[in-house]
Protein backbone atom coordinates (compact mmCIF):
# COMPACT_ATOMS: atom_id res chain seq x y z
CA UNK A 1 0.00 0.00 0.00
CA UNK A 2 1.22 3.34 -1.07
CA UNK A 3 2.30 6.23 1.52
CA UNK A 4 -0.25 9.35 1.68
CA UNK A 5 2.06 12.26 1.31
CA UNK A 6 1.39 14.49 4.39
CA UNK A 7 0.71 18.00 2.31
CA UNK A 8 -0.67 17.95 -1.06
CA UNK A 9 -2.25 20.50 -3.39
CA UNK A 10 -5.97 20.15 -3.76
CA UNK A 11 -6.41 22.29 -7.30
CA UNK A 12 -10.68 23.56 -7.76
CA UNK A 13 -11.95 23.97 -10.85
CA UNK A 14 -15.75 24.37 -11.80
CA UNK A 15 -16.01 21.37 -13.42
CA UNK A 16 -12.73 20.76 -15.65
CA UNK A 17 -11.01 18.48 -13.38
CA UNK A 18 -11.51 15.36 -15.43
CA UNK A 19 -9.83 17.43 -18.59
CA UNK A 20 -6.79 18.89 -16.34
CA UNK A 21 -5.72 16.16 -14.94
CA UNK A 22 -5.71 14.22 -18.32
CA UNK A 23 -3.66 17.02 -19.15
CA UNK A 24 -1.23 17.06 -16.95
CA UNK A 25 -0.69 13.55 -16.80
CA UNK A 26 -0.47 13.39 -20.62
CA UNK A 27 2.28 15.78 -20.01
CA UNK A 28 4.83 14.56 -16.92
CA UNK A 29 6.36 11.33 -17.02
CA UNK A 30 5.38 9.19 -14.14
CA UNK A 31 1.85 10.34 -14.02
CA UNK A 32 -1.37 8.45 -13.09
CA UNK A 33 -5.17 8.86 -12.29
CA UNK A 34 -4.64 6.68 -8.40
CA UNK A 35 -9.10 7.36 -7.19
CA UNK A 36 -11.97 9.15 -8.84
CA UNK A 37 -15.03 10.09 -6.49
CA UNK A 38 -18.30 10.92 -7.71
CA UNK A 39 -21.37 13.39 -6.39
CA UNK A 40 -24.00 11.09 -5.05
CA UNK A 41 -27.76 12.55 -3.74
CA UNK A 42 -26.27 12.88 -0.53
CA UNK A 43 -25.83 17.05 -0.22
CA UNK A 44 -27.06 18.05 -4.08
CA UNK A 45 -28.87 20.90 -2.11
CA UNK A 46 -25.82 22.13 -1.25
CA UNK A 47 -23.15 20.94 -4.28
CA UNK A 48 -26.06 21.47 -7.11
CA UNK A 49 -24.00 18.70 -8.92
CA UNK A 50 -25.52 16.12 -11.14
CA UNK A 51 -25.40 12.69 -9.05
CA UNK A 52 -22.76 10.51 -10.75
CA UNK A 53 -20.59 13.45 -12.11
CA UNK A 54 -17.29 13.65 -11.20
CA UNK A 55 -15.95 15.73 -7.62
CA UNK A 56 -12.67 15.08 -7.24
CA UNK A 57 -9.79 12.59 -8.52
CA UNK A 58 -6.58 11.74 -6.81
CA UNK A 59 -3.59 11.93 -9.03
CA UNK A 60 0.44 12.04 -9.51
CA UNK A 61 2.21 14.63 -11.61
CA UNK A 62 5.77 13.08 -11.87
CA UNK A 63 5.35 11.28 -8.56
CA UNK A 64 3.58 14.19 -6.58
CA UNK A 65 0.21 13.86 -5.14
CA UNK A 66 -2.72 16.09 -5.95
CA UNK A 67 -6.39 16.15 -5.58
CA UNK A 68 -8.82 17.88 -8.40
CA UNK A 69 -12.10 18.91 -7.27
CA UNK A 70 -15.13 20.16 -9.40
CA UNK A 71 -16.15 22.56 -6.52
CA UNK A 72 -17.94 24.91 -8.81
CA UNK A 73 -17.45 28.54 -10.36
CA UNK A 74 -16.88 30.06 -6.43
CA UNK A 75 -12.85 30.41 -6.58
CA UNK A 76 -10.09 30.91 -9.02
CA UNK A 77 -6.71 30.43 -9.25
CA UNK A 78 -4.38 33.36 -9.57
CA UNK A 79 -0.64 34.13 -9.70
CA UNK A 80 -0.21 34.10 -5.74
CA UNK A 81 0.74 30.27 -6.22
CA UNK A 82 2.24 28.75 -8.63
CA UNK A 83 4.28 24.49 -9.68
CA UNK A 84 7.63 24.96 -10.63
CA UNK A 85 9.19 22.67 -12.83
CA UNK A 86 13.04 22.40 -12.59
CA UNK A 87 14.67 21.40 -16.24
CA UNK A 88 18.23 20.42 -16.76
CA UNK A 89 18.19 21.35 -19.75
CA UNK A 90 16.78 24.12 -22.90
CA UNK A 91 14.97 20.91 -24.55
CA UNK A 92 13.26 20.19 -21.28
CA UNK A 93 12.70 23.74 -21.03
CA UNK A 94 11.14 24.02 -24.36
CA UNK A 95 9.24 20.69 -23.64
CA UNK A 96 7.36 21.92 -20.29
CA UNK A 97 6.51 25.53 -22.15
CA UNK A 98 5.43 24.45 -24.77
CA UNK A 99 2.89 21.78 -23.26
CA UNK A 100 1.99 23.22 -20.20
CA UNK A 101 1.29 26.74 -22.11
CA UNK A 102 -0.58 25.69 -25.35
CA UNK A 103 -3.88 26.71 -24.79
CA UNK A 104 -3.24 29.00 -21.60
CA UNK A 105 -3.28 32.58 -21.36
CA UNK A 106 -0.03 34.19 -23.60
CA UNK A 107 -0.19 37.16 -22.10
CA UNK A 108 0.98 35.84 -18.44
CA UNK A 109 4.01 34.63 -19.66
CA UNK A 110 7.28 36.60 -18.42
CA UNK A 111 10.34 35.01 -16.60
CA UNK A 112 9.74 31.41 -17.47
CA UNK A 113 6.47 31.95 -15.58
CA UNK A 114 3.40 30.72 -17.81
CA UNK A 115 -0.76 30.16 -17.63
CA UNK A 116 -2.06 26.83 -18.24
CA UNK A 117 -5.60 26.50 -19.95
CA UNK A 118 -7.07 26.01 -16.48
CA UNK A 119 -5.59 29.02 -15.28
CA UNK A 120 -3.24 27.23 -13.32
CA UNK A 121 0.51 29.10 -13.05
CA UNK A 122 3.54 27.04 -13.69
CA UNK A 123 7.55 28.51 -13.29
CA UNK A 124 9.61 26.85 -16.05
CA UNK A 125 13.10 27.15 -14.68
CA UNK A 126 16.62 25.63 -15.86
CA UNK A 127 18.22 24.35 -12.75
CA UNK A 128 21.58 26.22 -13.79
CA UNK A 129 19.89 29.58 -13.41
CA UNK A 130 20.20 29.32 -9.49
CA UNK A 131 24.00 28.88 -9.98
CA UNK A 132 24.05 32.31 -12.22
CA UNK A 133 22.03 34.14 -9.19
CA UNK A 134 23.45 32.97 -6.49
CA UNK A 135 25.53 35.88 -5.91
CA UNK A 136 22.84 38.92 -5.43
CA UNK A 137 25.72 41.58 -5.72
CA UNK A 138 27.79 40.23 -8.58
CA UNK A 139 27.75 41.87 -11.81
CA UNK A 140 27.13 38.16 -13.38
CA UNK A 141 23.70 37.81 -11.43
CA UNK A 142 22.77 41.02 -12.29
CA UNK A 143 23.53 40.86 -16.19
CA UNK A 144 21.57 37.12 -15.94
CA UNK A 145 18.72 38.77 -14.00
CA UNK A 146 18.63 41.41 -16.77
CA UNK A 147 18.24 39.06 -19.09
CA UNK A 148 15.85 36.99 -17.45
CA UNK A 149 13.53 39.87 -17.15
CA UNK A 150 13.51 40.38 -20.95
CA UNK A 151 12.06 36.91 -21.49
CA UNK A 152 8.96 35.19 -21.47
CA UNK A 153 10.56 31.51 -22.21
CA UNK A 154 13.37 30.91 -20.78
CA UNK A 155 16.65 30.67 -22.71
CA UNK A 156 19.91 29.09 -20.90
CA UNK A 157 22.05 29.83 -23.69
CA UNK A 158 21.02 33.14 -23.78
CA UNK A 159 21.06 33.54 -19.91
CA UNK A 160 24.75 31.71 -20.35
CA UNK A 161 25.77 34.69 -22.61
CA UNK A 162 24.77 37.09 -20.17
CA UNK A 163 26.54 35.27 -17.34
CA UNK A 164 29.68 35.54 -18.92
CA UNK A 165 29.17 39.09 -20.26
CA UNK A 166 28.84 39.05 -23.65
Amino acid sequence: MQAIQRISPCLWFDDQAEAAVAFYTGIFRNSRVLKVTHYGEAGKGIHGRKPGSVMSMAFEVDGQSFTALNGGPLFQFNEAISFQVSCDNQDEVDYYWERLGEGGDEAAQQCGWLKDPYGVSWQIVPTVLLTMINDPEGEPTRRVTDAMLRMKKLDIAELARAYDGH
